[in-house]
């Protein structure tokens, strides 16, 4: 029996993650739209920023949450050196546990102060306070994120 080698596209070679889907895109795009509409005015959001980390190498999370920070469209920066509260990472098919779990125990070391695990198949999310430590979010409930006092109704991420 020959075994299956599965090669790797140039994008998830490029940014060491797996290639986006449909769903992951559409989901992503939500909880954007909705997190920059209520919290614009206290927080910082941003999509595919390169975090440099303790520990090499970087990181590309799908979402990083700042307190508000000041842009200067003048200075751009090319990897954020100070850490975000919260990361948000959209799990993909092709991603196993141990993968998330070894991220997430990365940024808990890193000083983030919460991660959200969001599984479209399964129109959830999970949001971990410490590396272990989590509460599991479903259907209608309204996601609570401790750390940075964010709360999003799932209906308006999944519909």
């Amino acid at each position: 029996m020959e075994a299956l080698i599965e090669q790797l596209s140039e994008y998830e070679l490029e940014r060491g993650k797996p290639m986006p889907t449909l769903n992951h895109a559409y989901v992503q795009t939500n909880l954007l739209a909705e997190l920059k509409l209520r919290y614009r005015k206290t927080h910082t959001v941003l999509s595919e920023l390169n975090i440099t980390m303790p520990e090499r190498p970087d990181t590309v999370p799908d979402i990083a949450i700042y307190p508000k920070l000041q842009i200067d469209f003048f200075n751009d920066i090319t990897s954020m050196t100070e850490m975000p509260l919260t990361i948000i990472e959209i799990v993909s098919p092709s991603q196993s546990d141990a993968e998330i779990i070894a991220k997430f125990k990365r940024y808990f070391a890193a000083g983030i102060g919460s991660c959200w695990l969001v599984m479209p198949s399964f129109q959830a999310v999970s949001v971990y306070s410490a590396f272990g430590k989590y509460r599991f979010f479903s259907e209608n409930e309204t996601l609570t994120d401790s750390n940075t006092g964010i709360q999003l109704a799932l209906a308006d991420i999944f519909s």
